[in-house]
């Protein structure tokens, strides 16, 4: 007898990310950052990775375990001179689920470990999925920056949206 609502879903870990980040993770992937990043996937999904490694880029989508979640609706980006936004019209950790995805680059993989680029998740975050990232289905030539080019500070607004630490 299954006595939960029927929106109810069940994902479980494939594997882990290992970051240096403990307390404290960027608002998007460092490109350059040259610390160790990697993923554990579980022994069981090795045969997975088959031909993974032809990819230059991967998505990698992640349980954001460590978000202390308020669920507001309407926010204001702490980089966006108090515009009040959707939160579905941001890439605010703090959504009604908490499900993380950044792009990052494949430097290698070793068995059931994948070493890639800088991610902006948390060390031991739970990992849901890594699929491959293709130029022509996933670049699309035509998109937009919505209301974030309304911003008057784009230099400012550039250094969030690649992620580089700055002085506010």
């Amino acid at each position: 007898m299954n006595n939960l609502p029927d929106n109810y879903f069940v994902f479980n870990s494939i594997g882990i990310i290992h970051s240096p980040y403990k307390n404290k993770a960027p608002n998007q992937p460092l490109v350059n950052d040259q610390s160790e990043f990697k993923i554990i996937l579980n022994k069981k999904y090795s045969e997975g990775l088959k031909l993974l490694n032809t990819f230059t880029y991967i998505y990698v989508i992640y349980y954001l375990d460590k978000v202390i979640r308020n669920n507001k609706m309407v926010i204001s980006p702490p980089w966006a001179n108090q515009q009040k936004v959707g939160i579905f019209a941001s890439r605010s950790p703090n959504r009604p689920n908490p499900i993380g995805i950044s792009v990052v680059k494949i430097k290698k993989i070793i068995d059931n470990i994948i070493y890639i680029s800088g991610i902006d998740a948390f060390d031991g975050t739970p990992l849901l999925d890594v699929k491959p990232y293709i130029d022509k289905l996933d670049a699309k030539p035509d998109a937009n920056y919505g209301w974030v080019e309304k911003e008057d500070n784009e230099n400012h607004l550039a250094l969030h949206l690649q992620g580089v630490p700055h002085k506010h």
